[in-house]
């Protein structure tokens, strides 16, 4: 059996935080969860918060855990989470209030005064991304004027964040930073046009690194707080979720592949060499996010399973609590494309009585509305895999792409309805797994930086069709149904693209 070495992935999602242990080496790739924990954002004031604090006691826990787990000593530790939120610190390191949510409404309006001096046009030939009112660049506009920002002489992405905490080195990793609607995408550093116009300082982030760069080791009151033996390398990875998970995309070399990765948003687009730029990706809304190994992230943000996680929370708050498994089984056979909606509707943006917007969106377009917890569900599930088939077939044409196979990782790929449904609206075979596509992702930097492995993406993909558990699901039924139902979405202005936001 080849020796293999341990590495801690510290993978922080919307709704919880988990630390994983990989024990990776020549032909070995084993994967274990050892510490898992909730992130639940606070209110306070009327500002939605993350409990940073909070989560990076999680952290240090899980870190602990790992090495209990390894025997007191890990190889290495990377830290990838969301995107375009972040934490001010002061000249003294200091951390000046806890992070504000993407969700939170101070954004609201802020796109229509970025846009007086920073035309939609404009923006895009300079960034690539796509339109979403929470995105840095928002966020950093509508903080103007507050103390905090003042006061700030640096700003820390929330993976950037964890990573200072545990190691006393500030650095900006390069796929996350290209979430913020600041970077140019071609050059690969902050966009002068964006920065200069809008009078934000690059001067608040620190150096640009890129997955794979050291990130400095873990300090001694980690290691203390954790019983780790040092020194411990800490690792740029994909610290954007979804440039690990797709990393974490098993496809073999030459496939014509487009991904989706699932969990709380669906990522769905396709890797490619370069940037599309055009004013047609614009109007479509498609977003160009940095990956691993030099690729572009070409995709499109969909609602994903917050729809029905919201759902959940909402019926439970009514005192009707739902068997998920339950749901899901009976959802899949209940009449099929009933009810479906926009899924990147901006109305679903916002927490909270989920069941309710959902209602108003199928009665707004004169569909039957749902009534059970089992016909949402099954709407909110059509929803999605109409919305997958958008964006892959048109990220297929703009960028000029074939696409054979989907792949779908993240939490998502356990859901078989999900899947299935996607296979049949796509009329694509589709590929299920891994779940834990971004923490395979994250470890997969970490070892070929120290060694472990060798190769480029293709060889690392390789070694995760080896290792890790797949499912396929073939397409079927009537692809007709899909277009009709599309259509019933925006059968009052045609067929727009499914899931743009406004």
């Amino acid at each position: 059996m080849s020796s293999s070495q341990p590495f801690a992935a510290v993978d922080l999602g919307a709704s919880s935080g988990r630390v994983m242990l990989a024990r990776i080496g020549a032909g070995t790739l084993e994967l274990r969860e050892v510490h898992r924990f909730p992130n639940r954002p606070v209110r306070v004031g009327g500002t939605l918060h993350w409990d940073v604090l909070g989560l990076y006691r999680g952290v240090l826990d899980g870190l602990r855990a790992a090495g209990e787990a390894a025997g007191g000593r890990l190889a290495g530790v990377g830290v990838d989470g969301w995107a375009v939120d972040y934490g001010l610190l002061d000249g003294h390191g200091a951390l000046l209030g806890n992070p504000v949510h993407y969700r939170d409404a101070r954004t609201d309006g802020t796109a229509g005064e970025v846009a007086a001096v920073l035309p939609p046009e404009e923006l895009y030939a300079a960034t690539g991304l796509q339109h979403l009112p929470f995105n840095t660049v928002y966020q950093l506009v509508a903080a103007r004027g507050t103390p905090q920002l003042a006061a700030a002489r640096r700003l820390l992405l929330i993976p950037d964040l964890i990573a200072y905490w545990l190691t006393g080195v500030a650095g900006t990793e390069l796929t996350n930073a290209s979430t913020t609607q600041l970077l140019d995408p071609r050059t690969r550093d902050w966009s002068p046009v964006v920065t200069g116009r809008l009078g934000i300082d690059p001067g608040l982030f620190p150096p640009l690194r890129r997955p794979g760069d050291p990130a400095g080791l873990l300090l001694p009151e980690v290691l203390a707080e954790t019983g780790l033996t040092g020194p411990v390398p800490v690792t740029a990875v994909g610290s954007h979720d979804t440039a690990s998970a797709v990393l974490g995309v098993p496809a073999a070399d030459g496939d014509d592949f487009a991904y989706i990765a699932t969990g709380t948003w669906s990522l769905a687009g396709l890797e490619l060499d370069a940037p599309v730029l055009t004013e047609a990706s614009r109007s479509a809304n498609f977003t160009n996010e940095l990956g691993v190994d030099g690729t572009v992230r070409y995709l499109r943000n969909i609602m994903g399973l917050w729809l029905l996680q919201e759902c959940l929370r909402a019926w439970e708050a009514q005192g009707d609590p739902q068997d998920l498994d339950a749901l899901l089984a009976a959802a899949a056979d209940a009449p099929p494309l009933r009810s479906v909606v926009d899924a990147g509707d901006p109305a679903f943006l916002a927490p909270d009585d989920m069941p309710r917007r959902i209602a108003e969106a199928c009665a707004r377009t004169g569909q039957p509305v749902p009534r059970t917890p089992v016909e949402f569900t099954r709407c909110v599930l059509d929803s999605l895999a109409l919305a997958h088939r958008a964006a892959v077939e048109q990220a297929a044409a703009l960028a000029g792409r074939t696409v054979r196979t989907v792949h779908v990782v993240g939490g998502g790929a356990r859901n078989a309805l999900l899947c299935r449904l996607t296979a049949d609206a796509t009329g694509l075979p589709v590929v299920a797994g891994p779940a834990e596509a971004a923490a395979l992702g994250n470890a997969l930097v970490q070892a070929r930086a120290a060694g472990a492995v060798e190769g480029g993406r293709a060889e690392l993909r390789g070694l995760l069709r080896a290792t890790q558990p797949l499912r396929y699901y073939d397409p079927s039924g009537d692809r007709a149904a899909w277009d009709r139902a599309a259509d019933r979405i925006h059968g009052e202005t045609g067929r727009k693209e499914d899931g743009a936001c406004a």
